[in-house]
This record gives structure tokens, C-alpha cells and sequence, in this order.
């Protein structure tokens, strides 16, 4: 990453989204577009806000979500200090954010596209759907725990074919384990691929199933990250030979069958 992408940029709207019991648990961030040549869906930025001076030394990473030519949203969940921090900032204030960073989901525009989602991993698939050339060959599942309406999928259910299933209680979580079965064993019949974003129990769970059935599947990995431009090693994980690997630079999408879980 040069240090052209890394900027000082404004906050322009801070939009809670959904109730949970925890209010503005989620909220979009949405903030001025720095001078980027582009991004991918996949792909993330570290931020940090100007205000926190010397009291919090780490950025935050965050899927991009979406954006236009003037702005860029980031889907957020508030479930530590930072994040809590970050859902307090007000239009005008002053954020460092850099990237785009790491790599992002393969998009083959005639294939039969399965997005799976575990809770907030639905963040990257809004820009997905919204950028790729044809939608109709998209789908997507989201295992959630919280309401329906605290996630953006109405605004994506408008676009593609959408299922979701709440898990309330521990016996939902095998229904929702079988469904994840069945959807990659027929997208793998199909020659389909699946992409996936979501806490890491919810991406061994694909990586179990598209090994059985011979999808070609991808993960979005949400390892902790302090620089987000490999230097750290704070977020490094191991590749499919077992060598050590930064997550922020080789990721944070691997093909399943190319990363320890």
C-alpha cells in the first residue's frame, strides 16, 4: 500500500440500523471517499478516528460494504470499546483511514454464485451484489442471531435470491448447519461457486462441506488486526502447507482449500 492511500477523511453520516437489546449495536458509518483508484468487494480499510489520540493506539479493520463516487459505507457491529467508540463520532469528524487492502472474492459473472453469510459477514456481499454483471446467477444465506432488520438483507433481497435462518436456541444451529450442507452439495453440482464471510466456526463449517462435495469455495477470514498492512503479524494464520501468513496482505479471502481453519 503506497502512502497515497492513506488519508484523512470525514465522517458524513452515522446510521444506527435494526434493534437489538443493545441500542446502536449496528450502524453504517458512512464516510468521504478518499482519491482511490477503486475497490473490490472483499476487500477492507483500517481506521482509526483522529479523536482518540494517544487513549487507543490500534485502527479498526472493516469490510467494505459499499460506496458510491463521493462516499464509501462500512456495516458495523459495536461489541468492544472501539467499535462503541466509532459508532459515537458525528458528520465532520476526522477519521485516518487507508486501503483498499488485502485481496478480494473471485467473481465469475456466469457462474451460480452462493454468498453465505454468518451475522455481520454479510457486510462485503452488499457491494458484491451490487457490482457484480449479473445478479441473477447470485444467491445468498444468512445464519444470523440477532433480528432480521439489524442486517441489510431487505436492501439485498431486492436484488438476489435470499434465505435467512435465526439462531434462537442451540437446536437451530443444526438445522442451520444442515441447510449450509445441502445449498453447497447443490451449488457443487451445478460447478457453482461459494463465497463466505463470517465468524470462524461458520467458515470451518464451509470448508467442511465444500472438501466433501468438491466446491470450489472462498473464505473471508476476520482475524484481529492492528496495521492491516502485514507488518504486524497480528492477524497471521496458516496457508494450506502450513506456512505462516499475514491475513491482512495474502487475504483476508483464501480458497478454503488453501488455509487452516
Amino acid at each position: 500500500m503506497s502512502l497515497r492511500n492513506c488519508r484523512s477523511v470525514k465522517v458524513l453520516k452515522v446510521s444506527p440500523v435494526g434493534q437489538s437489546k443493545t441500542a446502536g449495536e449496528f450502524f453504517e458509518l458512512t464516510l468521504e471517499r478518499p482519491d482511490w483508484d477503486g475497490w473490490k468487494p472483499g476487500q477492507f480499510v483500517m481506521i482509526r478516528p483522529s479523536a482518540w489520540e494517544l487513549d487507543m493506539l490500534w485502527a479498526r479493520p472493516f469490510s467494505l460494504c459499499c460506496g458510491d463516487e463521493s462516499s464509501v459505507t462500512l456495516f458495523i457491529q459495536a461489541v468492544g470499546r472501539g467499535t462503541r467508540r466509532i459508532a459515537e463520532l458525528s458528520p465532520g469528524d476526522a477519521v485516518t483511514m487507508w486501503g483498499p487492502l488485502g485481496n478480494s472474492f473471485a467473481v465469475e459473472p456466469d457462474t451460480p454464485t452462493l454468498l453465505l453469510a454468518g451475522g455481520i459477514g454479510i457486510a462485503p456481499f452488499r457491494g458484491y451484489v451490487e457490482q457484480h454483471p449479473r445478479p441473477e446467477n447470485l444467491s445468498l444465506f444468512l445464519a444470523h442471531r440477532l433480528p432480521l432488520e439489524c442486517y441489510p438483507y431487505d436492501l439485498l433481497s431486492r436484488a438476489v435470491s435470499c434465505r435467512s435462518m435465526l439462531e434462537a436456541e442451540p437446536s437451530d444451529l443444526d438445522r442451520i448447519i444442515e441447510t449450509m450442507r445441502g445449498l453447497i452439495e447443490d451449488n457443487a453440482k451445478r460447478g457453482g461457486l461459494v463465497l463466505s464471510c463470517g465468524p470462524t466456526p461458520f467458515m470451518r463449517t464451509v470448508q467442511r462441506f465444500a472438501k466433501e462435495f468438491g466446491a470450489r469455495a472462498q473464505v473471508s477470514l476476520e482475524n484481529r488486526m492492528a496495521c492491516g498492512v502485514g507488518a504486524c503479524l497480528g492477524c497471521v494464520t496458516k496457508d494450506g502447507s502450513g506456512h505462516h501468513v499475514q491475513v491482512c496482505t495474502r487475504g483476508p479471502v483464501f480458497w478454503a482449500d488453501k488455509v487452516e481453519l
